[in-house]
C-alpha cells in the first residue's frame, strides 16, 4: 500500500512538453493528486536524482516468448520467413508450464520496467495444458501471469485471446496450436476471472488472435458480448502479405476493410501491427477512433515490413507501442527503429516531426502519441504526470552516454536517438519505486527463477 508523499523533480515532462521544478503530490492510493510546476523543493520532499518522464504502456506482449528470444536466428530451410518463425515458436509454447510462464514472465517484466515500460497489454493465448485439456482452474495460465505481474510490482492488463481454427479455410486448429484453443464464451469467462481477482494492478480486456483463426460468427458474438463494455479489444491484423492475400481469397476483402464492415470499430479496438495497410484502411481506422499497435522491432525481425507511420499519424488514430515477441525490451529504442525504418524506406530524415503543427521534435511527437495511445490501448484511463493518473514515472540518468551534457530541452531527443542502453535510473509505479540504479529491486531472484525456466525448456548450459 502506498502511502502519501511528495516527490520533486528538477526536470519533468507535464503536458506535452518539458517543466522545471516540478512537484508531485502522490496521495495514499498511489495516484497523483497534484503536478506543479515551477515549485522550490519543499522540506521533506523526496528529491528525484534527475529528469522525470512518465511510463509508458507496453501495448502488445507475449510473455512466454521472451524464452525464446534470441534462439531463432539462425536458417534452417531454403526459405525462413514469419511462417517459419511461427511453427518453431509452437514447439516452444507446448512445452512451457504455469511456473515456467511465472518465471518467464516475471523476467520479462523486470526488463520492461527497466526499459521504461510501466503497464503492459498481454495478449495471452497459452490457455490449456500440453494435452490440450483445460487444467482444473482455467484461470491457471492467467494467474501465472498475475503472479509475475505482482511479483514485479508492474501494471498489467490481461487480454485472453479468441483462438479456433488454422486458417482461413481449416475448420479446427493444428495439433500444434491445441493448447491455444478457446471460444467466445471461454474468453468472456477468462477475462471476468480476471477482473473478480480485484488484484492490484490488474485489469483485462479481450482480445481475437486474428481474422485467420476466428471465426467470423465468433468475433461478432464477441462483439455483441461487450457492446456497452468499455474494457479494450486488441486483434492481429494485415501483419504479413500472405495474410492479406488469404483474407482476399477467403472473403472478397483485405482483413482491415472486413474488420470495419463487420463490427462497430471504436475507441475499445486496437489493431495490432496493421503493417500492411491501405489508406482508406487507415482513413477508416482513425475515423472510427479506434488505434492501432506497433511492434516495430518484432516486425523488423520478422520481415514483416514497414507500416505507413505518415498514414496513421494524419489519421487521427490513437498509435501505442509493443515489443510482441520480446527481442527489444525499452521503448527509447522501439521508437527508435520505428522512425530509422521510415528514413530508410523515404531517404528523409525526421519523418514524424510535423513543423507545420507546431511539433518540429520527431521525438517529442512520436511520445506524446504514443503516450495517448498506450493508456487507450491498456483500457487505464487517466495517465501521465497528471492529477488522477496512477503515479508511475521514469528518472532519467542525465550523465548515461548519450544524455551527459546534452541540453534539458534535447534530453528525449537524446534519448531515443543517442542512447544506446536503457537510461533509466529509477522507474516507479503507483508511487512505489521498483527500480533503482537501473535494476528492479528483486533483480536476482527474478534472474535465477528465469535461469531454471530457460534450463527446464533447453537443458542447462554447458
Amino acid at each position: 500500500m502506498s502511502v502519501a508523499q511528495l516527490l520533486w523533480a528538477p526536470q519533468a515532462w507535464v503536458g506535452s512538453g518539458w517543466q522545471a521544478q516540478v512537484l508531485l503530490d502522490v496521495d495514499a492510493q498511489g495516484r497523483f493528486h497534484q503536478v506543479q510546476p515551477g515549485v522550490p523543493a519543499p522540506a521533506g520532499a523526496t528529491v528525484l536524482p534527475g529528469p522525470v518522464l512518465p511510463g509508458l504502456v507496453n501495448a502488445h506482449s507475449h510473455a512466454f516468448q521472451r524464452a525464446f528470444a534470441g534462439l531463432a536466428e539462425r536458417r534452417s530451410s531454403q526459405d525462413d520467413d514469419f511462417w517459419s518463425w511461427r511453427d518453431r515458436m509452437y514447439a516452444v509454447a507446448l512445452r512451457v508450464s504455469p511456473a515456467a510462464l511465472r518465471a518467464v514472465a516475471g523476467q520479462l517484466y523486470a526488463e520492461l520496467l527497466q526499459g521504461g515500460y510501466t503497464q503492459v497489454c498481454e495478449f495471452h493465448y497459452l490457455h490449456q495444458q500440453p494435452d490440450g485439456q483445460p487444467y482444473a482452474d482455467r484461470l491457471t495460465m492467467c494467474q501465472a501471469l498475475m503472479q509475475a505481474a505482482a511479483d514485479t510490482g508492474i501494471g498489467l492488463t490481461l487480454l485472453p485471446v479468441l483462438y479456433e481454427r488454422a486458417g482461413f479455410q481449416q475448420p479446427a486448429l493444428r495439433d500444434d496450436q491445441r493448447r491455444f484453443a478457446t471460444t467466445a464464451a471461454d474468453v468472456l469467462a477468462l477475462r471476468q476471472g480476471v477482473l473478480a481477482a480485484g488484484q492490484a494492478l490488474v485489469t483485462a480486456g479481450v482480445a481475437i488472435h486474428s481474422l485467420r483463426a476466428a471465426r467470423p460468427a465468433s468475433i461478432t458474438q464477441l462483439a455483441q458480448a461487450l457492446a456497452g463494455d468499455d474494457g479494450p479489444i486488441h486483434i492481429h491484423i494485415a501483419e504479413q502479405t500472405a495474410e492479406v492475400d488469404d483474407c482476399l481469397a477467403a472473403t472478397g476483402r483485405r482483413p482491415i476493410d472486413w474488420l470495419a464492415q463487420h463490427v462497430q470499430l471504436d475507441c475499445r479496438w486496437h489493431l495490432v501491427h496493421a503493417t500492411h495497410a491501405t489508406p482508406a484502411e487507415i482513413d477508416a481506422v482513425g475515423s472510427a477512433g479506434a488505434g492501432v499497435v506497433i511492434c516495430p522491432s518484432t516486425e523488423a525481425n520478422l520481415g514483416d515490413g514497414l507500416v505507413d507511420l505518415p498514414g496513421w499519424l494524419a489519421s487521427g488514430a490513437a498509435l501505442s507501442l509493443g515489443s510482441d515477441s520480446h527481442v527489444s525490451r525499452q521503448w527509447p529504442a522501439e521508437l527508435r527503429l520505428l522512425e530509422y525504418g521510415q528514413r530508410l524506406n523515404r531517404r528523409q530524415r525526421n519523418v514524424a516531426a510535423a513543423p507545420q503543427l507546431g511539433q518540429d521534435a520527431t521525438a517529442a511527437r512520436l511520445f506524446q502519441r504514443h503516450l495517448a495511445g498506450g493508456a487507450a490501448a491498456a483500457g487505464v484511463g487517466t495517465w501521465s504526470l497528471q492529477p488522477g493518473a496512477r503515479a508511475d514515472l521514469l528518472v532519467l540518468d542525465a550523465q548515461a552516454d548519450g544524455l551527459a551534457g546534452v541540453p534539458p530541452r534535447h534530453a528525449l531527443d537524446a534519448l531515443v536517438f543517442a542512447t544506446d542502453a536503457p537510461a533509466f535510473r529509477e522507474v516507479w509505479v503507483a508511487g512505489q519505486r521498483r527500480v533503482a540504479d537501473g535494476r528492479h529491486a528483486r533483480q536476482a531472484a527474478l534472474r535465477s527463477g528465469f535461469a531454471d525456466a530457460m534450463a527446464g525448456l533447453w537443458g542447462k548450459p554447458d
